[in-house]
């Protein structure tokens, strides 16, 4: 979706433009009719608070917590990556604490590090649990199956922010009147019309990384740019894995 479809002229002829060359009647609609096509575009935001996103990440530095040992072993001492997680955001929240809309790469570079740094440490907890759950006895099962749910659980929040920190650019450029192409289609946006002014925050993001994640596939958001399809297609892998196996081993388990 790099560009708005061509836009047809009484003569007959047509030409395309982007968010920049609309006509006037583009943002009311044709002659009786109401509409607002920008939002296919994807309107800038007004504004959007930080605390859903940092409440999500003190949720998985919690799931990462409550993870048995043969999981983390990997990972170095069980305190090092949750701490690390914790100072990057108590930094973030201290340099920004309200919304994260100022311009500051290196924010914008500390906020990518600190998802990268949770994902980095969920990925590795994933492959020490599928390698344990081909590894070891029907007793070390029960245990590892029971950790399956935090780990899947961070999946879906971590990806979630990934989706929220990276689509048009990342949430200040959202912000801008001229920001890139988007990189999901929301509902909303294939609509014109159906949500006047409605822009997508950061639940509308964590939906779509749960429903990913359940459905191994888009549901009803669904992406646009390779860098989206790439990161949704990963999630959709670690979950299917996670899944399979965690069944598998649980059906072992019963019998």
């Amino acid at each position: 979706m790099s560009e708005i479809p061509p836009v047809p002229h009484e003569d007959g002829s047509s030409a395309a433009f982007g968010p920049d060359h609309m006509p006037d009647w583009w943002a009311t609609g044709s002659p009786g009719h109401e509409r607002d096509d920008r939002v296919a575009w994807g309107i800038p935001a007004e504004t959007e608070p930080r605390w859903p996103a940092g409440l999500a990440v003190l949720a998985a530095i919690g799931l990462q917590v409550v993870l048995p040992e043969t999981v983390i072993s990997g990972l170095g001492p069980r305190w090092l990556i949750p701490v690390l997680e914790a100072l990057l955001l108590m930094v973030l929240i201290f340099v920004n604490p309200h919304r994260p809309d100022r311009k500051d790469s290196a924010l914008r570079l500390l906020s990518l590090g600190l998802i990268a740094l949770i994902t980095a440490a969920n990925m590795i907890a994933l492959g020490e649990l599928i390698r344990a759950l081909l590894a070891h006895s029907t007793a070390e099962g029960r245990s590892l199956v029971f950790a399956s749910v935090p780990i899947w659980l961070t999946n879906v929040i971590v990806f979630g922010l990934w989706y929220w920190e990276l689509d048009r650019g990342g949430v200040t450029a959202r912000l801008q009147p001229k920001h890139r192409q988007p990189d999901f289609l929301f509902p909303q946006m294939g609509i014109p019309g159906s949500s006047p002014g409605w822009t997508p925050k950061f639940v509308d993001y964590f939906y779509t990384s749960f429903t990913n994640a359940t459905a191994f596939s888009p549901t009803d958001t669904m992406p646009l740019t390779g860098w989206a399809k790439l990161l949704m297609m990963i999630q959709s892998l670690a979950s299917l894995l996670t899944v399979a196996l965690v069944i598998s081993r649980a059906v072992n388990i019963l019998k």
